[in-house]
Protein backbone atom coordinates (compact mmCIF):
# COMPACT_ATOMS: atom_id res chain seq x y z
CA UNK A 1 0.00 0.00 0.00
CA UNK A 2 1.68 3.49 -1.33
CA UNK A 3 1.42 6.70 1.06
CA UNK A 4 -0.69 7.96 -1.56
CA UNK A 5 -3.50 4.72 -1.13
CA UNK A 6 -3.09 5.46 2.53
CA UNK A 7 -4.32 9.01 2.12
CA UNK A 8 -6.86 8.06 -0.11
CA UNK A 9 -8.24 6.32 2.33
CA UNK A 10 -7.59 8.55 5.53
CA UNK A 11 -9.82 11.10 3.53
CA UNK A 12 -12.53 8.44 3.90
CA UNK A 13 -12.13 8.55 7.59
CA UNK A 14 -13.91 11.10 10.12
CA UNK A 15 -12.37 14.49 10.90
CA UNK A 16 -12.40 12.98 14.75
CA UNK A 17 -10.44 9.77 13.83
CA UNK A 18 -8.05 9.60 15.97
CA UNK A 19 -5.41 7.63 13.50
CA UNK A 20 -3.01 10.06 12.11
CA UNK A 21 -3.00 9.34 8.01
CA UNK A 22 0.96 8.57 7.86
CA UNK A 23 2.06 5.10 7.29
CA UNK A 24 5.34 4.51 9.72
CA UNK A 25 7.62 1.64 8.67
CA UNK A 26 9.68 -0.34 11.09
CA UNK A 27 12.73 2.83 10.84
CA UNK A 28 10.42 5.05 11.13
CA UNK A 29 10.66 7.67 14.18
CA UNK A 30 7.87 9.07 16.45
CA UNK A 31 7.79 11.22 19.49
CA UNK A 32 5.59 9.20 22.16
CA UNK A 33 6.02 7.73 25.94
CA UNK A 34 3.94 6.88 28.63
CA UNK A 35 5.15 6.08 31.96
CA UNK A 36 3.42 7.14 35.63
CA UNK A 37 4.86 10.66 35.74
CA UNK A 38 2.24 11.47 32.56
CA UNK A 39 -1.04 13.31 34.18
CA UNK A 40 -2.95 10.45 31.71
CA UNK A 41 -1.26 7.67 33.33
CA UNK A 42 -4.05 4.72 33.18
CA UNK A 43 -6.42 6.86 31.43
CA UNK A 44 -6.53 4.27 28.40
CA UNK A 45 -7.63 1.60 30.40
CA UNK A 46 -11.03 3.08 31.19
CA UNK A 47 -12.14 3.29 27.86
CA UNK A 48 -11.32 0.16 26.13
CA UNK A 49 -11.87 -1.68 23.14
CA UNK A 50 -9.38 -4.15 23.15
CA UNK A 51 -10.11 -6.95 20.17
CA UNK A 52 -7.75 -10.15 21.91
CA UNK A 53 -5.32 -12.41 19.71
CA UNK A 54 -4.92 -15.75 20.43
CA UNK A 55 -1.40 -15.42 22.02
CA UNK A 56 -2.85 -12.62 23.99
CA UNK A 57 -5.51 -15.27 25.60
CA UNK A 58 -2.99 -17.94 26.12
CA UNK A 59 -0.72 -15.71 27.54
CA UNK A 60 -3.45 -14.67 30.23
CA UNK A 61 -4.91 -18.17 30.61
CA UNK A 62 -1.22 -19.41 31.52
CA UNK A 63 -0.86 -16.34 34.60
CA UNK A 64 -4.24 -16.90 36.19
CA UNK A 65 -3.58 -21.03 36.49
CA UNK A 66 -7.25 -21.31 34.16
CA UNK A 67 -8.09 -23.45 31.25
CA UNK A 68 -8.48 -21.47 28.18
CA UNK A 69 -12.50 -22.28 28.28
CA UNK A 70 -12.73 -20.79 31.66
CA UNK A 71 -10.32 -17.54 31.19
CA UNK A 72 -12.42 -16.70 28.11
CA UNK A 73 -15.95 -17.42 30.13
CA UNK A 74 -14.58 -15.11 32.85
CA UNK A 75 -12.76 -12.37 30.94
CA UNK A 76 -13.99 -11.82 27.29
CA UNK A 77 -17.20 -10.84 25.80
CA UNK A 78 -17.70 -12.55 21.77
CA UNK A 79 -18.64 -10.82 18.96
CA UNK A 80 -18.16 -11.07 14.66
CA UNK A 81 -15.81 -9.67 13.29
CA UNK A 82 -17.42 -10.04 9.79
CA UNK A 83 -20.32 -10.52 8.42
CA UNK A 84 -20.53 -14.24 8.29
CA UNK A 85 -19.77 -14.76 11.92
CA UNK A 86 -16.28 -14.93 12.03
CA UNK A 87 -15.78 -15.08 16.14
CA UNK A 88 -13.89 -12.52 17.81
CA UNK A 89 -13.48 -11.36 21.47
CA UNK A 90 -12.93 -8.62 23.30
CA UNK A 91 -11.84 -8.19 26.65
CA UNK A 92 -14.15 -7.73 29.22
CA UNK A 93 -14.94 -4.25 31.31
CA UNK A 94 -16.02 -3.48 34.77
CA UNK A 95 -19.66 -3.52 35.35
CA UNK A 96 -21.25 -1.17 33.99
CA UNK A 97 -18.07 0.88 33.01
CA UNK A 98 -15.64 0.95 29.84
CA UNK A 99 -12.98 0.10 32.35
CA UNK A 100 -10.46 -2.84 31.65
CA UNK A 101 -11.44 -5.49 34.26
CA UNK A 102 -7.86 -6.00 35.18
CA UNK A 103 -6.93 -1.96 36.28
CA UNK A 104 -6.41 -2.05 40.02
CA UNK A 105 -5.42 1.60 41.67
CA UNK A 106 -1.70 0.73 40.99
CA UNK A 107 -2.42 0.12 37.15
CA UNK A 108 -2.54 -2.58 35.11
CA UNK A 109 -2.61 -6.06 37.11
CA UNK A 110 -1.76 -8.27 34.37
CA UNK A 111 1.07 -5.75 32.66
CA UNK A 112 3.82 -8.50 32.06
CA UNK A 113 1.03 -10.67 30.20
CA UNK A 114 -0.91 -7.87 29.05
CA UNK A 115 -2.62 -8.11 25.31
CA UNK A 116 -0.96 -6.90 21.63
CA UNK A 117 -3.36 -4.06 21.86
CA UNK A 118 -2.05 -2.50 25.10
CA UNK A 119 1.75 -3.73 24.10
CA UNK A 120 1.13 -1.06 20.61
CA UNK A 121 -0.65 1.55 21.96
CA UNK A 122 0.41 4.73 20.91
CA UNK A 123 0.99 2.75 17.54
CA UNK A 124 -1.74 1.00 15.22
CA UNK A 125 -0.78 -1.68 13.19
CA UNK A 126 -2.01 -3.02 10.31
CA UNK A 127 -1.36 -6.16 7.72
CA UNK A 128 -2.00 -5.32 4.28
CA UNK A 129 -1.00 -7.68 1.39
CA UNK A 130 -0.38 -5.79 -1.59
CA UNK A 131 -1.81 -5.98 -5.33
CA UNK A 132 -0.84 -9.56 -6.80
CA UNK A 133 1.28 -10.40 -4.12
CA UNK A 134 0.85 -13.47 -1.44
CA UNK A 135 3.07 -11.43 1.39
CA UNK A 136 1.57 -9.52 3.88
CA UNK A 137 3.44 -6.31 4.79
CA UNK A 138 3.05 -4.81 8.32
CA UNK A 139 2.54 -1.06 8.73
CA UNK A 140 2.05 1.25 11.42
CA UNK A 141 0.67 4.25 11.93
CA UNK A 142 -0.08 6.65 14.89
CA UNK A 143 -3.44 6.52 17.16
CA UNK A 144 -3.40 10.29 18.61
CA UNK A 145 -6.67 10.51 21.24
CA UNK A 146 -7.23 13.57 23.03
CA UNK A 147 -7.04 12.42 26.59
CA UNK A 148 -3.14 11.25 25.52
CA UNK A 149 -0.52 13.17 26.80
CA UNK A 150 2.33 11.02 25.72
CA UNK A 151 2.65 12.21 22.53
CA UNK A 152 3.47 15.78 24.05
CA UNK A 153 6.93 13.81 25.53
CA UNK A 154 10.24 14.81 24.48
CA UNK A 155 11.12 11.23 23.60
CA UNK A 156 11.59 9.50 20.27
CA UNK A 157 11.59 6.26 18.75
CA UNK A 158 11.66 4.20 15.72
CA UNK A 159 8.34 1.56 15.73
CA UNK A 160 11.48 -1.36 15.46
CA UNK A 161 12.69 0.05 19.04
CA UNK A 162 9.49 0.39 20.29
CA UNK A 163 8.06 -2.24 19.42
CA UNK A 164 11.57 -4.16 20.37
CA UNK A 165 10.92 -2.50 24.32
CA UNK A 166 7.14 -3.56 24.71
CA UNK A 167 7.83 -6.93 24.04
CA UNK A 168 6.03 -7.06 20.97
CA UNK A 169 8.28 -9.09 18.73
CA UNK A 170 7.20 -12.22 20.45
CA UNK A 171 3.73 -11.33 20.51
CA UNK A 172 3.89 -10.79 16.65
CA UNK A 173 5.77 -14.06 15.84
CA UNK A 174 2.94 -16.12 17.35
CA UNK A 175 -0.09 -14.19 15.90
CA UNK A 176 1.09 -13.30 12.73
CA UNK A 177 -0.30 -16.52 10.83
CA UNK A 178 -3.38 -16.13 12.58
CA UNK A 179 -3.74 -12.96 11.08
CA UNK A 180 -3.44 -13.36 8.19
CA UNK A 181 -5.88 -16.45 7.78
CA UNK A 182 -8.32 -13.26 8.73
CA UNK A 183 -7.27 -11.02 6.66
CA UNK A 184 -7.19 -13.38 3.60
CA UNK A 185 -11.18 -14.22 4.87
CA UNK A 186 -12.15 -10.75 4.46
CA UNK A 187 -9.91 -10.15 1.20
CA UNK A 188 -11.30 -13.29 -0.23
CA UNK A 189 -14.57 -12.50 0.16
CA UNK A 190 -17.18 -14.36 -2.35
CA UNK A 191 -14.46 -16.49 -3.69
CA UNK A 192 -14.01 -17.80 -0.27
CA UNK A 193 -18.39 -17.81 0.63
CA UNK A 194 -19.50 -18.49 3.94
CA UNK A 195 -17.82 -20.67 6.42
CA UNK A 196 -19.96 -23.70 7.47
CA UNK A 197 -20.44 -23.81 10.86
CA UNK A 198 -18.49 -26.68 11.71
CA UNK A 199 -15.98 -24.34 9.99
CA UNK A 200 -16.62 -21.39 12.36
CA UNK A 201 -16.60 -24.02 15.09
CA UNK A 202 -13.34 -25.40 14.35
CA UNK A 203 -11.86 -21.14 14.29
CA UNK A 204 -13.11 -20.73 17.47
CA UNK A 205 -11.11 -23.26 19.36
CA UNK A 206 -8.17 -23.22 17.34
CA UNK A 207 -8.51 -19.49 17.44
CA UNK A 208 -9.28 -19.20 21.43
CA UNK A 209 -9.12 -22.55 23.03
CA UNK A 210 -5.97 -24.05 22.92
CA UNK A 211 -6.58 -26.53 25.50
CA UNK A 212 -9.59 -28.15 23.62
CA UNK A 213 -7.33 -27.96 20.52
CA UNK A 214 -4.29 -29.71 22.22
CA UNK A 215 -7.30 -32.76 23.38
CA UNK A 216 -8.24 -32.49 19.70
CA UNK A 217 -4.88 -33.61 18.17
CA UNK A 218 -4.14 -36.00 20.87
CA UNK A 219 -7.79 -38.14 20.16
CA UNK A 220 -7.98 -41.32 17.75
CA UNK A 221 -10.32 -39.19 15.15
CA UNK A 222 -7.07 -36.90 14.59
CA UNK A 223 -4.79 -39.60 14.39
CA UNK A 224 -7.22 -41.74 12.32
CA UNK A 225 -7.26 -38.80 9.22
CA UNK A 226 -3.79 -37.13 10.11
CA UNK A 227 0.21 -38.68 9.26
CA UNK A 228 1.60 -37.00 11.54
CA UNK A 229 4.83 -37.31 12.21
CA UNK A 230 5.75 -38.47 15.83
CA UNK A 231 8.84 -36.00 16.47
CA UNK A 232 5.97 -33.40 15.21
CA UNK A 233 3.49 -34.76 17.40
CA UNK A 234 5.74 -35.03 20.51
CA UNK A 235 7.08 -31.23 19.59
CA UNK A 236 2.84 -30.02 20.81
CA UNK A 237 3.51 -30.52 24.26
CA UNK A 238 5.03 -26.83 23.71
CA UNK A 239 2.26 -24.72 23.90
CA UNK A 240 3.36 -21.94 21.75
CA UNK A 241 4.19 -24.51 19.21
CA UNK A 242 0.69 -25.97 19.27
CA UNK A 243 -0.15 -22.07 18.93
CA UNK A 244 1.50 -22.37 15.72
CA UNK A 245 0.15 -25.87 14.31
CA UNK A 246 -3.53 -24.43 14.91
CA UNK A 247 -3.25 -21.72 12.99
CA UNK A 248 -1.61 -24.21 9.75
CA UNK A 249 -4.49 -26.40 10.93
CA UNK A 250 -6.71 -23.68 10.15
CA UNK A 251 -5.18 -23.03 6.88
CA UNK A 252 -5.98 -26.56 5.90
CA UNK A 253 -9.62 -26.08 6.72
CA UNK A 254 -10.44 -23.14 5.59
CA UNK A 255 -8.54 -22.40 2.46
CA UNK A 256 -7.40 -26.12 1.16
CA UNK A 257 -3.60 -25.17 2.16
CA UNK A 258 -2.49 -28.88 2.92
CA UNK A 259 0.93 -28.78 4.91
CA UNK A 260 -0.25 -31.67 7.30
CA UNK A 261 -0.38 -35.13 5.47
CA UNK A 262 -3.28 -36.98 5.42
CA UNK A 263 -3.48 -40.80 5.87
CA UNK A 264 -4.16 -43.20 2.44
CA UNK A 265 -7.90 -44.02 2.63
CA UNK A 266 -8.50 -41.67 5.80
CA UNK A 267 -11.65 -40.41 4.00
CA UNK A 268 -13.11 -43.65 3.40
CA UNK A 269 -11.95 -45.68 6.57
CA UNK A 270 -14.12 -42.34 8.84
CA UNK A 271 -17.19 -43.54 6.88
CA UNK A 272 -17.18 -46.91 7.04
CA UNK A 273 -16.56 -46.38 11.04
CA UNK A 274 -19.51 -44.15 11.17
CA UNK A 275 -21.65 -46.30 9.26
CA UNK A 276 -20.68 -49.19 11.37
CA UNK A 277 -22.15 -47.24 14.76
CA UNK A 278 -25.47 -45.92 12.75
CA UNK A 279 -26.01 -50.15 12.02
CA UNK A 280 -25.09 -51.15 15.41
CA UNK A 281 -28.17 -51.79 17.84
CA UNK A 282 -27.42 -50.01 21.07
CA UNK A 283 -26.74 -51.93 23.45
CA UNK A 284 -29.88 -52.95 25.76
CA UNK A 285 -30.70 -50.90 29.63
CA UNK A 286 -30.60 -53.86 31.77
CA UNK A 287 -30.00 -51.20 34.83
CA UNK A 288 -33.59 -51.31 35.87
CA UNK A 289 -34.85 -53.08 38.48
CA UNK A 290 -35.92 -57.03 38.02
CA UNK A 291 -39.64 -57.97 38.98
Amino acid sequence: MAQDDLKNIADEIPARSPVEPVELRADSAFQFDCHPGVSCFNACCRNIDITLLPYDIARLKRRAGLTSSQWVARYTLPFPMDAHGMPGLKMATKPGRNECVFLEESGCSVYTDRPSACRYYALGSMGVRPAGGDAVEDIFFVVKEPHCKGHEEPRTATVAEYRREQGLEKYDEMNREWRDIVLKKRSSGPTVGKPSARSLQLFDMCSYDIDSFREFVASEAFAEVFALPAEERAALSDEDKLLLFAARFLKQVLFGEFTIPIKPNARATRLQKRRHRETTPAPEDNTGDNP
